[in-house]
């Protein structure tokens, strides 16, 4: 089941264990960023402390967190910052899943008008995977899986956590100091 930080923290403990024992396994959240001024930007409706709050409560209602994060999203001028503080976020959470994205810009979108308007850069595909890593090298997850699997990303990731978070995080570094673009995932299948 999909929820928002305002959905988890408007119901009791209580009131989440009846869920879980009526049936509910998981509860899917996206936080998106880990940075408060960029949860304020995108009138996320929630502050890094809240979804903290709503993780937690969460899981000890004894519910799996799936919890879905944005690359790309704070733009190349705030990339490595939203990539620190959403991996510290994800620390503190510490949820069952977590899904990375890349940001997709479509035309018709508010972010697509800051882009034409020059407000807002998108990061390079390199520079998105730099902030992957940067993310993962901050998230100090005591359990769980890390996916970067989906259509949008440049690389598809998978990642036991803690166990593999150092490899993945050599990897995914090695690849970006290579620079070799043909092993990217093109753009037009990232759109599929």
């Amino acid at each position: 089941m999909y929820a928002n930080t305002r959905n988890i923290l408007g119901k009791s403990l209580d009131e989440l264990i009846q869920l879980r024992e009526a049936g509910l396994g998981i509860l899917y959240l996206g936080i998106e960023s880990g940075d408060d001024e960029l949860l304020t930007w995108m009138r996320k409706g929630a502050t890094a402390a809240e979804m903290t709050e709503a993780g937690r409560k969460v899981t000890e209602a004894g519910i799996k967190l799936s919890v879905t994060v944005l690359l790309g999203i704070g733009g190349a001028g705030k990339s490595m910052e939203h990539a620190r503080a959403t991996g510290k976020l994800l620390s503190t959470i510490d949820p069952d899943y977590v899904g990375a994205l890349t940001v997709m810009i479509v035309k018709g979108t508010p972010l697509y008008d800051l882009q034409q308007q020059g407000t807002f850069n998108l990061p390079s595909p390199f520079e998105i995977l730099s902030e992957l890593a940067e993310m993962l090298s901050h998230t100090e997850m005591t359990r769980g899986l890390f996916f970067a699997n989906h259509a949008s990303n440049y690389l598809p990731v998978r990642v036991r956590m803690p166990a593999e978070r150092d490899e993945a995080v050599e990897m995914i570094r090695k690849f970006v100091s290579e620079g070799d673009v043909s092993s990217l995932k093109p753009e037009g299948i990232r759109r599929l």
